[in-house]
């Protein structure tokens, strides 16, 4: 992934950006099992704000993460149907896989993209290199030892496994960070739920920090597809 300098994002991009948290936790609210019961179904609410923020992030960024955007909507879809409806990992509150799921699947990975390249986090590179590589082997050992999560054992070994290959790049850990924030507020509002056992076999909690390598590797793919 080439570099890009972070003189060329505006602060409009990087406002958006910091806004993800406050957009998460307001979108998924709605579309919640609990808003759900105490007033009505706010699903097609959380899609038009999805796509809307969906436009905002895309129309501030550069030409390169607008390709990238573009195909992570079609390339996330593609996944949830293997992920969700094929393998049956996880599944969502009604039956259907929801219109915001591949647009916020692109404002996870847009997010985590304009933090790693923002002038704050390739000024202190290094440090952060260190902070995450710690933070993340701590947090899927705990996980793993403590709340008997093999999933995350094993697929936070292939994380590490990913992010070496990619010279220890800070873009994955901040799009981790995105991935497992998204997923504690997903979970929590039981907007979908992880199945306690991937394949019949592998021990999950709900949801799993391993879930951070399906998006490292969905980010290679993607990057491959952007370059052809």
């Amino acid at each position: 992934m080439t570099a890009i300098n972070s003189n060329q994002y505006s602060k409009k991009q990087l406002f958006l950006a910091l806004f993800f948290t406050l957009f998460t936790i307001m979108a998924l609210g709605i579309d919640s099992v609990s808003f759900y019961e105490n007033y009505f179904d706010g699903r097609n609410v959380t899609n038009i704000l999805a796509v809307i923020y969906f436009l905002l992030l895309f129309f501030s960024s550069e030409f390169y993460l607008r390709k990238l955007m573009f195909a992570m909507v079609f390339l996330s879809y593609i996944g949830e149907l293997i992920f969700c409806k094929l393998l049956g990992m996880y599944n969502y509150r009604t039956a259907a896989i929801p219109l915001y799921v591949p647009f916020g699947h692109a404002i996870v990975y847009a997010s985590g993209y304009i933090y790693a390249y923002s002038f704050w986090a390739i000024k202190n590179e290094i440090q952060l290199r260190k902070f995450f590589t710690f933070g993340f082997l701590t947090l899927f050992l705990f996980v793993g030892i403590f709340l008997n999560d093999w999933f995350t054992l094993t697929f936070g070994g292939f994380f590490f496994w990913l992010v070496k290959r990619k010279k220890w790049d800070n873009l994955y850990y901040f799009i981790a960070l995105c991935v497992i924030f998204i997923e504690l507020v997903g979970t929590y509002f039981r907007c979908w739920s992880w199945a306690p056992k991937t394949f019949g076999i592998i021990s999950t909690i709900n949801p799993p920090m391993g879930a951070v390598f399906f998006y490292a590797g969905g980010d290679v793919l993607l990057a491959k597809i952007v370059r052809l």
